[in-house]
């Protein structure tokens, strides 16, 4: 049996000798090259395996290639998230200088400037910084011919470029340029706070500016939001309410997937795919802080494969600081060859705290296997770089700070000032309005002592009450106003609750593998869906006391088409309810009896072939009175439908209702297919 540096405490311990050690040394160093070759033979029967039986992923840069217009090939790299699944960064790179080589040579400056963007963006991504903050000026230098996209597009490079510099500064000024081009409406910092280690100042900013813009109804947001918030958390040393924050995200995101009720695209899915594993990762580094390594590892790898896909920069860093977090908790559990192999993983862009973290860590590893010149090595590293940060960084800080508060301080006190002046202004105003008001009423006094004291006092009189009746009215204007609203709230939420049944029999019917319980809850969800149609029409008319029939009876049969899905789109279907209108007391009844009716057709009408099917549905009111006729020309009912009546549910349910409308259901079984009717008042 092959052992690993894991199993070293399972191996006898022998006199801590010369001798004992090279043994030890021996016996390890063939172990290893036994389990390196079994690795080996795994991973490459495995990788045959996977060859033959995964599909062919999508080729981004393929499809890039084969776009006939450089608009095209723009909308293609931006709207492509895992561009670099395939095709690395470099190979794009190489790619796009040909297209704009070609640009040139035609003197296309819409594509000069479309595929300059794209370089970009990609040296952005290489964490060549500066070349692409060069390129990205020199096309925002003609900003007057770029579109709104562009320029959203070349902002955020800059933004993101300035944020790995650490040009604060800079920073601001895009975003401010941001808010004047119309991208944003707001300037927010805490982003840049949380970079400069404010990390409570950064989190109750994003509180303040964040959670009043996210709907109640909007999951994906909100497990945006907690994720962030317990993110801040995790930095600030909380790890404990961090977990809640980020459990409850977890949450959040869950329900966004398991909403079978909203359509998502693709893009929704993949970033809802991202922001599952950065949450899972954070979590995963606060059991790190809180010593749980066990319950960290699994969290930290799955986050890791995940982020993988993703091209973007913040998740590259993610990536590095969970590997730093596997390697540390791998460590702690003392499992040292797999906390080296995250060690010696070679990151691409690396911060410096993170470098300084990696040595910290592989200057543990050395002193546990008992290294010490290369455990020195590793320290003495990591005051070099302490030594140069504190010597460049401290002053570079305060300044960024001072820049981020004197701008925020800035911002805020001409926001008081404007306000201050609309004040002063509405004042002014007032004051003048007072003025000429105190002036008609001096020289209405004077021709009042003159001889029309009486006139002038009626008058008056008048015009108080004038003023009382005109704010009454006003009153019961904005009650009348505010009940409508109310009502029409009531009625949307009604709606809603009755989706959430639909939505409800649905997952239940899709774990029900008894056909009669399928059907019944079918025709149980087609119910529920005819009474929620009566309650959105409500909420959607301006008069809520009354439905339009003829739009309400098409929407009805639309959703009964949509559950009897198998058949019912080749019939012809005339419907002659036009200027019908009807009250809720008689419209969910109707509603009802309909659906039955419709769904019956649908059903049983027409066995064979429905393309010569005929419904012929008839509905009008003239006065206190009221006439509903229902046909279908297909097989009509079967000879036993009297006795069926007492056990069919559909039947007894369409006479309880008919009865409720203070009628009698009638039925003609002696012409072609089927014939409903009766009166109503």
């Amino acid at each position: 049996m092959t052992k690993t540096n894991e199993d070293i405490n399972t191996i006898p311990l022998l006199p801590y000798t010369q001798e004992s050690k090279y043994r030890l040394w021996s016996f390890l160093c063939s172990g290893k090259q036994l389990l390196f070759c079994l690795l080996f033979s795994l991973g490459f029967c495995l990788t045959v395996s996977a060859q033959e039986t995964e599909p062919k992923e999508e080729d981004v840069l393929q499809e890039f290639q084969d776009a006939e217009r450089p608009g095209n090939r723009f909308d293609i790299f931006f709207n492509s998230p895992d561009r670099y699944k395939i095709n690395s960064a470099y190979d794009w790179l190489d790619i796009v200088k040909v297209y704009l080589s070609n640009s040139q040579k035609t003197d296309d400056s819409i594509a000069i400037s479309q595929y300059k963007l794209m370089q970009a963006q990609i040296y952005n991504d290489l964490g060549d910084y500066d070349k692409s903050i060069a390129l990205a000026n020199e096309i925002y230098g003609n900003k007057d011919s770029l579109d709104i996209t562009s320029k959203k597009i070349v902002l955020e490079v800059l933004d993101n470029n300035y944020a790995n510099l650490q040009l604060y500064d800079k920073q601001i000024e895009i975003r401010k340029e941001k808010r004047e081009v119309g991208i944003t409406d707001n300037v927010a910092f805490y982003d840049i706070y949380s970079n400069l280690g404010l990390y409570r100042k950064a989190r109750n900013q994003y509180i303040m500016e964040v959670k009043p813009t996210i709907a109640d109804n909007d999951a994906f947001g909100l497990a945006k939001y907690h994720s962030k918030v317990g993110n801040y958390l995790r930095l600030d040393n909380s790890a404990p309410t961090a977990i809640s924050e980020l459990k409850k995200a977890k949450a959040y995101l869950d329900v966004f997937e398991n909403d079978i009720s909203k359509q998502k695209t693709e893009q929704e899915l993949f970033d809802s795919e991202l922001l599952k594993a950065e949450i899972e990762g954070n979590i995963g580094k606060c059991h790190v802080l809180l010593g749980e390594y066990e319950e960290a590892i699994p969290l930290l790898e799955n986050s890791i494969e995940v982020l993988k896909t993703s091209s973007r920069n913040a998740h590259r860093s993610e990536i590095v600081e969970n590997t730093l977090n596997l390697a540390d908790a791998n460590m702690q559990l003392e499992r040292f060859l797999s906390a080296k192999r995250s060690l010696d993983i070679q990151f691409d862009n690396i911060t410096t705290l993170q470098n300084i973290k990696r040595n910290s860590l592989l200057a543990e590893f050395y002193d546990k296997v008992e290294n010490y010149k290369n455990a020195a090595t590793f320290y003495k590293r990591n005051e070099r770089i302490k030594d140069s940060m504190n010597q460049k960084q401290s002053s570079l800080i305060k300044q960024q700070l001072v820049t981020i508060v004197a701008n925020e301080d800035l911002e805020n006190s001409q926001r008081l000032i404007d306000e201050q002046k609309k004040i002063n202004e509405q004042a002014r105003s007032e004051m003048r309005e007072k003025d000429e008001q105190i002036n008609f009423v001096f020289i209405s006094l004077i021709f009042t002592l003159m001889g029309f004291a009486g006139l002038v006092y009626a008058y008056l009189k008048s015009i108080k009450n004038q003023r009382l009746i005109a704010e009454q009215k006003h009153i019961i204007e904005n009650a009348l106003v505010e009940k409508d609203s109310l009502l029409k709230e009531i009625h949307h939420r009604v709606k809603n609750n009755l989706q959430m049944v639909s939505s409800l029999l649905s997952l239940q019917t899709k774990n029900t593998r008894s056909k009669a319980a399928i059907v019944a809850l079918e025709e149980g969800k087609s119910r529920v869906k005819a009474m929620a149609l009566i309650h959105q029409k409500l909420y959607q008319n301006d008069d809520l006391s009354v439905i339009e029939m003829q739009g309400y009876i098409e929407s009805l049969i639309n959703s009964v088409q949509s559950v009897y899905k198998k058949g019912g789109h080749n019939i012809s279907i005339t419907i002659d309810a036009e200027g019908t209108e009807l009250d809720i007391d008689r419209a969910i009844p109707f509603g009802l009896i309909l659906n039955e009716l419709v769904s019956n057709s649908f059903k049983y009408a027409f066995p064979e072939n429905d393309e010569n099917g005929k419904i012929y549905i008839h509905l009008s009111k003239n006065g206190e009175q009221g006439y509903f006729e229902y046909t279908d020309n297909g097989v009509g009912l079967p000879e036993d439908a009297e006795e069926r009546t007492h056990s069919s549910m559909g039947i007894r349910l369409m006479n309880r209702l008919v009865n409720q409308l203070q009628s009698k259901l009638n039925i003609d079984r002696e012409s072609e297919g089927v014939r409903f009717w009766f009166n109503f008042s």
